[in-house]
């Protein structure tokens, strides 16, 4: 009974066998024949080792054993960094210049099998043409000429990788660092200009402080002079109107003495006002310790009057 068993038993379980084994391996096929592509991404298919075609994102199913895929290829923008260099410029200056080289691929077909490595290609291509560009160029104006200066890489890198499928959309100096001895003689320069144009500066101060007070001192002196003419003129018209009113006065006094000889007792009351102020001058010459000449006819105060009441008659 047992070997009977055993014997249908091993029969049922051989094709069982197989038939398990031939369903992992048609899972294990199906598994790696499925093929998710992500987003922004492409993968080059080759049967039989030619190119058969690129699958985009999504899901594909390949031929077990005939279909593989052989590249991948990311189509996003890549930054790369682009490793420092030694270049000379026109002026003979030993610099190093590193910077910044963003691409994206295209075509994925042309980028596998255009170039071994695109990425390494376009690195040197880089490279190349920035130690060229820099030994067109002094130190001092490569530093000015960065947007020119990247402009042409990207120029010359993106027109040499277009059979790569490879467009180059940028390029972007990092630093251009010169020797120390350079860097040490630049500073020493930027100093030296700084202090320039303090002094300038300062100068301008100087002199601009200098009209200033030249043109505060000459309106000083033009309101001074404003000042004293308006001053002179004021006193010369006052003077002019005292001389004025003073011979106004004279006039009009000569007018009411002459009116006033005329009337009764005129003449015998100037004959006294004259006779009054000849004394009394001649009693302070007296008074005096001068010596004084007296006339002959001292005596003779009557002739006198009578020679001034013959004037005042005339007049």
């Amino acid at each position: 009974m047992s070997t009977f068993a055993f014997a249908f038993f091993g029969a049922v379980s051989a094709p069982l066998v197989f038939l398990g084994i031939v369903a992992f391996i048609v899972v294990v096929a199906i598994l790696k024949t499925a093929i998710i592509v992500p987003q922004k991404t492409a993968y080059i298919v080759e049967r039989l080792g030619k190119y058969r075609c690129t699958l985009e994102a999504g899901f594909h199913i390949l031929i077990p054993f005939f279909d593989n895929v052989a590249y991948k290829h990311t189509l996003k923008e890549q930054a790369i960094d682009v490793p420092p260099q030694e270049c000379i410029t026109k002026d003979n200056i030993m610099v190093s210049v590193d910077g910044i080289l963003y691409m994206q691929v295209m075509d994925p077909a042309k980028a596998s099998y255009g170039i071994g490595n695109y990425l390494f290609a376009t690195t040197q291509l880089a490279q190349t043409t920035m130690r060229s560009e820099m030994g067109k160029l002094d130190l001092d104006r490569s530093f000015e000429e960065r947007t020119n200066i990247n402009a042409a890489i990207v120029n010359a890198v993106d027109k040499a990788s277009d059979p790569w499928g490879i467009k180059v959309t940028r390029y972007e100096i990092k630093n251009i660092t010169p020797p120390q001895s350079i860097r040490d003689a630049m500073e020493k320069q930027m100093r030296a200009e700084r202090e320039k144009r303090a002094m300038i500066a300062e100068s301008e101060g100087e002199r601009q402080s200098k009209i200033n007070r030249a043109e505060g001192e000459r309106q000083q002196a033009i309101a001074l002079s404003e000042g004293e003419r308006a001053r002179r003129i004021n006193e010369a018209e006052g003077k002019a109107r005292e001389i004025t009113l003073v011979a106004e006065a004279q006039a009009e006094g000569i007018r009411k003495v002459a009116a006033a000889l005329n009337e009764p007792g005129g003449i015998s009351s100037v004959n006294m006002q004259l006779a009054q102020n000849y004394l009394q001058q001649f009693g302070n010459l007296a008074k005096t310790n001068n010596a004084m000449i007296v006339p002959a006819d001292l005596a003779n105060v009557a002739g006198i009057l009578k020679a001034c009441s013959t004037i005042v008659k005339e007049a």
